[in-house]
């Protein structure tokens, strides 16, 4: 499982700008609203957290199809799903969506705070908003496998990824924009909606890799 984290990772950094592509379109989608809703310092403050967030979960769609899809081209994905068990392929799926979100998404993470300075946000609650980013997009990436494995067989998949996935994400969304607002807002609640996000992201743990072998042996098949 190391050895194909490792290699995950070297392929994710040689496939050509990934991280860079996600972290310019995040600063295209924050740049752009300002542009949107005007030039009101305190109204971006307000809704900085969620556009964040917004922009994290768009930037995180934009290479989930290719999660499996350079393994099916080379035939690298047949003999995993040959080589792994039952019981041991939603676990070699569990390790290619850590590689692909260190590789794709933590940078998303680590631009966040830089990004939240843009919408003139505080900083209780850009570090908030990094946090809950850091502790919900491994959620998102978890549901994206499972699209991207119905996908994998598919000539144009990327759309049919977005959208599966996009309905799926949308409790990540609440919860992760109700903890960044809970950080500052006084009568809002931290502690909840940032425990039930993470409890989010540990049930799709488990439950994404399971029916993402499950969608990549039907397609094998």
């Amino acid at each position: 499982m190391g050895a194909l984290f490792l290699r995950d990772v070297r392929l994710g950094l040689r496939a050509g700008g990934g991280a860079l592509v996600g972290i310019l379109f995040f600063l295209a989608v924050i740049a752009v609203v300002p542009f949107g809703v005007g030039p009101d310092l305190k109204l971006l403050a307000r809704i900085g957290a969620a556009m964040l967030w917004v922009g994290a979960l768009l930037a995180t769609l934009l290479g989930l199809d290719r999660l499996f899809q350079a393994d099916r081209d080379d035939g690298s994905l047949d003999l995993l799903i040959m080589a792994s068990e039952r019981h041991m392929l939603p676990l070699t799926i569990l390790v290619k969506c850590l590689a692909h979100w260190s590789v794709s998404v933590l940078p998303l993470v680590i631009a966040s705070p830089l990004l939240g300075l843009f919408m003139n946000m505080e900083p209780a609650a850009i570090g908030a908003t990094a946090l809950t980013l850091l502790v919900g997009t491994p959620a998102i990436t978890l549901i994206g496998a499972v699209g991207a494995a119905v996908a994998v067989s598919l000539p144009r998949g990327g759309l049919l990824v977005s959208v599966i996935i996009l309905p799926l994400a949308i409790p990540v969304l609440i919860f992760g924009v109700s903890a960044s607002y809970g950080a500052v807002e006084d009568p809002a609640p931290f502690l909840a909606p940032f425990l039930i996000l993470g409890a989010i992201t540990l049930f799709f743990a488990v439950l994404g890799p399971v029916a993402a072998a499950i969608a990549l042996r039907s397609s094998a098949d």
